[in-house]
């Protein structure tokens, strides 16, 4: 690469990124830098789906960001995974494909961003997709991310999804369907019973482009201005040095809903009192920078059973040994297994036009990811409430980017937030009720019964509710005053930088996040092309 390092710079090789990398750089023309601040994919437990019992939490493959304590959560602090490897948080998370609703989408057009209905958002999920079931009318086939079903049943699971129905809620075989009411089976980004992530799917196949250049372990200290135009950054290696990098038309943060306004904010983008106080110059103020902060709380509900679940597969070294083989030989079997197995989505009260609150079913129980199970056989019903309305934020610690930002989730912070999760705690107790569920139910350990009331059972939640990684909104795209981008992903107040990751969802969608990554990453690239092909990446 001559007179420019490149014409794009992407910083941040994750769930979007990755997409991003892949089509820009299908034009030859276009000289693409990809950034990553964490290392290659090697890990043989990022490909083994049950693998996120590992790569949580381990330095080498997450940030372990951790949140402020917490007023809602009565003082806690949460650990926040986040991916720092290629793939980004999709080379360590639950695997789970979930588009959200319709309606999620429909409601940021109607805040004014033009392009983003579901109608016009669809094709997008279905252009990136090779659905393993087929072609549909809703899903697409040839496309680079695999989805499929599990390859791995349990009967606490079945006997959960037909107490479901015998309490009323109908199955749905496809939350990514028609509707996403109803309870079920989860899909998946997996591959012949491996984890497909970003890196896997959009990455690795193109890393042969001569106009395609990726840099990992490069940590971004800051982007640089002429004015506002943005000319490039400034990465910091694993020695310490720094190096300079220019972008002839624009750079790309794709560093998710906590990199990407960390980085704003170390160069001198965000709320200009802020800013002063961390002794920054002020670039530009945007004030929405690090604000409009959500998330997904999980309450999660543990049951003793009278039958064996997977806690008493993995205690047993003997059983541990015929789980790895069953694997090895055939890509089935618990190490195939995503984070969750049965699924639903349901309304809490009769007049909600959609589902409110998800589960998250698991043929196991554990206190978190990487601690090992319990040594009694149980499983886990989690429940999120899938819009909260709680907002928090993310602000600097110190100018420095090896400090990472205050996380100030909010959780709990609105009598409809504290009232959704109770209720969702109750459905999820009603189901427990029905066969046949009821039957291999021997006791309701967590909450206990003794949380009869509301006021007990928010108690219960505050002190044991945990995120469900899906942090979103911190660069919202909007209108009004406190948004960051536009309709276009277009950073307010300078020129040539966009922001193209959850950080941009002005509300949170209703499922899990990875999906919805990669879409905005495959809008991003249609607008960066078409402005391309418009003159209008030229400054």
């Amino acid at each position: 690469m001559t007179a420019f390092d490149a014409d794009y710079i992407i910083v941040g090789a994750g769930s979007s990124g990755c997409v991003l990398a892949n089509r820009l750089s299908a034009d030859p023309s276009i000289r693409v830098l990809l950034i990553e601040a964490g290392g290659p994919d090697t890990s043989p437990w990022i490909r083994i789906p049950v693998g996120y019992f590992r790569t949580m939490h381990n330095p080498l493959l997450d940030w372990c960001y951790r949140t402020e304590t917490d007023p809602g959560l009565n003082g806690r602090s949460l650990a926040w995974p986040r991916g720092k490897v290629l793939g980004g948080s999709s080379s360590i998370n639950g695997l789970l494909y979930i588009r959200g609703q319709p309606q999620d989408y429909d409601g940021w057009r109607q805040l004014g961003n033009a392009g983003w209905s579901w109608d016009d958002v669809a094709p997008l999920f279905r252009r990136g997709e090779h659905q393993e079931r087929g072609s549909s009318v809703h899903h697409g086939v040839g496309g680079a991310l695999t989805v499929s079903d599990p390859r791995v049943s349990r009967p606490i699971c079945d006997a959960w999804v037909q107490a479901a129905q015998a309490a009323g809620y109908p199955f749905n075989s496809d939350f990514n369907g028609a509707a996403q009411e109803g309870v079920g089976y989860y899909q998946m980004t997996a591959r012949h019973g491996l984890r497909c992530s970003a890196a896997t799917a959009f990455l690795h196949p193109i890393r042969g482009r001569p106009n395609l250049h990726v840099i990992s372990h490069a940590h971004v200290q800051r982007l640089t201005f002429q004015g506002r135009r943005v000319t490039g950054l400034v990465w910091r290696d694993r020695a310490g040095a720094e190096h300079p990098i220019a972008a002839a038309a624009e750079v790309i943060l794709s560093a998710g809903a906590i990199g990407s306004p960390h980085i704003l904010m170390l160069s001198g983008v965000g709320d200009a009192a802020h800013l002063q106080e961390m002794e920054i110059p002020v670039t530009a103020n945007v004030s929405g920078v690090g604000r409009n902060l959500q998330d997904h709380l999980q309450a999660r509900l543990v049951f003793a059973t009278h039958g064996p679940t997977l806690n008493d597969e993995v205690r047993s070294p003997w059983r541990k040994l015929a789980v790895a083989l069953q694997f090895a030989t055939t890509r089935r079997g618990p190490m195939a297994m995503a984070a969750s197995l049965a699924a639903g989505f349901l309304r809490t009260a009769p007049h909600l036009e959609t589902p409110d609150v998800q589960f998250h079913i698991q043929p196991w129980s554990a206190d978190s990811p990487g601690e090992g199970v319990h040594p009694y056989s149980a499983f886990t019903a989690s429940v999120c409430q899938l819009r909260p309305e709680s907002r928090g934020d993310i602000r600097l610690r110190s100018p420095q980017a090896q400090d990472h930002p205050i996380i100030r989730p909010n959780y709990l912070a609105t009598a409809g937030d504290q009232k959704t999760l109770v209720a969702g705690i109750r459905l999820a107790r009603q189901i427990a009720k029905f066969s046949p569920l009821h039957e291999r139910i021997r006791a309701e350990l967590r909450p206990g019964l003794e949380a009869g009331d509301d006021a007990a059972l928010l108690e219960w939640a505050r002190q044991t509710a945990t995120k469900i990684y899906h942090p979103a909104g911190t660069c919202k795209m909007g209108q009004d005053a406190e948004s960051v981008v536009d309709e276009r992903l277009k950073v307010r107040g300078v020129v040539g930088l966009r922001v193209a990751d959850c950080a941009i969802m002005p509300n949170l969608v209703s499922g899990n996040t990875n999906a919805p990554a990669m879409m905005i990453a495959e809008k991003a690239s249609d607008l960066i092309l078409e402005d391309r092909r418009l003159g209008n990446d030229v400054f």
